[in-house]
């Protein structure tokens, strides 16, 4: 078994890519009302600040800042994954239910430029899996609050000529 080493900042930016256990599974998709439940319950009683979300249909990428004193994503992420187990089981009326891959990949963002990679990557992925042409046509993704904020325009990834990279994550 592989020792994997987590880094822990407090207050720190991270990038985070979840798999389900079923490469093949459009679970968070199907199910997005229920990941959106777990989520909210989660960042109810242990806070953090979504900077990007996408959710694909069998992984998501997310880029959270946690608060100052705090550098316990594991804890979320567990719980995240709990919750959204515990209403699939609920909604499918089945406990025999297995959704999530054991490990998640984590990245800590160390500045600007490493944020603005990250924060392109998660917003063009589902043009690179090849689900639409436009990173606008994707409804699963924070890309829309940010285009709302005048962060992106909506033509952003229609005619992207700056390369994305895509070498981490997946």
């Amino acid at each position: 078994m592989s020792n994997y080493k987590r880094v822990f900042v407090p207050g720190g930016t991270y990038f985070f890519t979840v798999n389900l256990a079923c490469k093949h599974s459009y679970a968070l998709v199907k199910h997005i009302d229920l990941l959106r439940t777990a989520v909210a319950k989660v960042k109810k009683n242990q806070p953090f600040k979504i900077i990007a979300w996408v959710v694909m249909p069998n992984h998501i990428h997310a880029i959270w800042q946690l608060p100052t004193n705090d550098s316990n994503y594991p804890a979320r992420w567990r719980e995240i994954k709990k919750q959204f187990t515990k209403l699939l089981q609920l909604h499918l009326g089945s406990k025999d239910v297995s959704v999530w891959q054991a490990r998640y990949w984590e990245h800590t963002i160390k500045s600007a430029e490493d944020l603005e990679a990250h924060l392109k990557y998660c917003y063009y992925n589902p043009v690179k899996h090849g689900f639409v042409k436009h990173v606008k046509d994707w409804p699963y993704s924070s890309f829309h609050r940010d285009v709302k904020r005048g962060l992106f325009s909506t033509q952003w990834g229609s005619s992207y000529t700056e390369p994305v990279n895509t070498l981490f994550g997946e």
